[in-house]
């Protein structure tokens, strides 16, 4: 008996990826360092750590600890500079064996149009646009505010011919606003979400858990908080792609991402525990499907039924 075959393959904005899975920005290292420990072919895309114009020297240690279930970090985005990162990065690229996306961040619109042009000319596929790093300026995210983040989208939409994405905050008090908002200026997707704020303790020593005291938090419990971002912004704008991301452990949380409204879904923390994780996501994926008679995932976005 020949077995079915699941269509893995999704639609993202103007891409078509070959797996819903995307490697999450922060957990994937450059990319082309994490390949060789991780199974590339299992996902559509992997996102690299993001880069500034500037070298920076990201926060003092410590910067990574268990917080529950969960985990807090407040790396502040160390990174070389898209300078440092082009020469470094870009001749490795085309022999990675998974699409790579860049990520961009800076302190004004005309950083992050620099940057991704260099991450452009370095041969990335796509550029995410950071906007909602929860442990820079003090928490005060360009995110938050959908004027602003639209102002650094056109600036980049501008600046680049390649598709571009726009990764939001879970924090932000209408991130249906800011979805649109971004949108409107040029984003192909947005993704969501980043980390949420929090903040953990040492009562042994007296001392936050990680140098800057709040960072990002993320781990499973993040799960339902950016479900429901995801939910809230295709309820509101049900023709933007979304990937879903934050807590994905297995493949039923990535089918309930697809459900929600999401395209495709960004795995993160995981990676840090199983690196190879996206090859069990991936035929957990296959099973359910298969079980429940869909052939192909793209059947299950935004399918959910409302009371």
């Amino acid at each position: 008996m020949t077995r079915k075959i699941v269509e893995l393959g999704v639609e993202l904005g103007p891409l078509t990826l070959r797996s819903p899975l995307i490697g999450a920005s922060g957990t994937v290292g450059s990319v082309v360092d994490f390949v060789g420990v991780s199974v590339p072919a299992a996902y559509g895309a992997m996102v690299a750590k993001s880069v500034a114009g500037k070298p920076w020297a990201g926060r003092a240690a410590p910067r990574i600890a268990p917080a529950g279930v969960g985990m807090i970090n407040g790396i502040g985005i160390q990174n070389p500079g898209i300078d440092a990162w082009v020469a470094e990065v870009g001749p490795q690229i085309a022999s990675a064996g998974v699409p790579v996306w860049g990520s961009s961040v800076g302190t004004e619109s005309d950083e992050f149009a620099l940057v991704s042009k260099g991450l452009e000319a370095a041969g990335v596929q796509a550029v995410e646009i950071n906007l909602s790093c929860p442990n820079l300026h003090g928490g005060g995210l360009i995110a938050f505010d959908p004027g602003a983040s639209a102002a650094v989208v056109s600036a980049v939409r501008g600046a680049i011919s390649v598709p571009i994405g726009a990764k939001l905050a879970p924090d932000a008090s209408s991130i249906a606003e800011v979805a649109g908002a971004v949108a409107k200026a040029g984003a192909d997707w947005v993704v969501v979400a980043n980390t949420a704020m929090g903040a953990a303790i040492d009562i042994e020593t007296r001392r936050p858990k990680i140098s800057g005291f709040i960072g990002g938090y993320s781990g499973p419990p993040l799960k339902p908080i950016a479900l429901r971002c995801v939910v809230e912004i295709h309820r509101q704008h049900p023709e933007l792609a979304i990937i879903g991301c934050g807590g994905v452990m297995c493949g039923k949380d990535v089918i309930e991402y697809l459900m929600a409204g999401a395209s495709a879904v960004a795995v993160g923390t995981a990676h840090f525990a199983e690196p190879k994780v996206g090859k069990r996501l991936l035929a957990e994926i296959d099973r359910w499907c298969r079980r429940h008679k869909i052939g192909s995932v793209r059947e299950l976005v935004g399918t959910v039924q409302e009371w």
